[in-house]
């Protein structure tokens, strides 16, 4: 495999203006795996319930997505619930149930340990460390994403990891508050200091914006005419943008600038229906397309 991650398995209850879902597949590892297995082989480390549909297993498995790290326990399968009603950009959490995601415990294979590519989706810092540990090797590139929770909680092990990861994923909500800065470039020159060299921070509506050694880049949101659920854009973003990287076994500047526009790319499939029905379906035409499009909203000739 390419790209090793371990995040969470959950099913969700979310509500937004477009409709309601009671209970659909969800959580930081099912949307990054999927997103990023249209580039590369993916691994998945997570827990699951004995209440998990046997069809979502097997949802994994028609992406090629390797399964061997889901472990199945006793109990149910994380289950979270929201709701995106005023601000479509920020989800109102109405319950959280960690269930047997609550006693989490990651166990690396050697092919895991191995893996060349590592995201460590927003889960407890501490659990994030012990994964990085646990890695045979160095990877070649490791990502994180965090979130204000583990910002407030848990400081001092989320900088620690972020001290030893390449690339930090942040909105910028949590960008500002982490590093105390209001100025993006600011909170990015913040951030490297912590140790990483390179940083992307989501802007929701306003797209995305990379900062690396000696360079900044930025990529605009897709301007969908209807945003169905935005549970999981995030994370379809992380998988687009590493799975870019995997498949080209890259990691320099034009190879990040590249993977900022496919991680777009799929994250605005990603919103365009709930859960993942949207992504889960896609063509590699319907990503060439939608790819292309991106180029032509910010093409334009050379000032004369």
């Amino acid at each position: 495999m390419k790209i090793l991650v371990v995040g969470s398995v959950a099913y969700d209850a979310v509500e937004t203006p477009a409709g309601k879902r009671e209970s659909q597949l969800g959580g930081s590892a099912s949307y990054f795996s999927v997103s990023a297995s249209y580039f590369t082989e993916v691994g998945l480390i997570g827990v699951i319930g004995d209440d998990f549909d046997p069809a979502d297993r097997a949802m994994y498995e028609s992406h090629d997505i390797d399964t061997s790290g889901l472990i199945e326990a006793d109990g149910k399968t994380f289950r979270w619930a929201g709701e995106y009603m005023e601000d479509i950009n920020t989800a109102v959490t109405l319950d959280t149930q960690l269930n047997v995601f609550g006693d989490f415990e990651p166990e690396l294979s050697e092919a895991h340990a191995n893996a060349p590519y590592l995201f460590l989706a927003n889960i407890d810092p501490n659990i994030q460390l012990k994964v990085l540990d646990s890695m045979a090797t160095r990877p070649k590139m490791v990502a994180n994403d965090t979130m204000n929770l583990w910002i407030d909680i848990a400081n001092s092990a989320l900088t620690d990891l972020i001290s030893k990861v390449d690339t930090l994923l942040i909105n910028e909500e949590e960008a500002k508050q982490l590093t105390g800065e209001e100025h993006l470039p600011d909170a990015a020159n913040a951030i490297f200091a912590l140790g990483p060299n390179s940083t992307v921070i989501k802007r929701g509506e306003y797209g995305v914006t990379l900062f690396g050694e000696n360079f900044s880049f930025a990529a605009p949101a897709y301007p969908l005419e209807k945003v169905t659920d935005p549970t999981g854009a995030g994370d379809s973003f992380a998988g687009g943008f590493m799975g870019y990287l995997a498949s080209v076994d890259k990691v320099d500047q034009e190879s990040l600038r590249t993977a900022a526009v496919v991680g777009s790319t799929m994250a605005s499939f990603a919103v365009e229906d709930f859960g993942l029905d949207r992504i889960k379906n896609l063509t590699h035409p319907d990503i060439g397309e939608r790819f292309e499009a991106f180029v032509n909203l910010t093409r334009f000739s050379p000032l004369k």
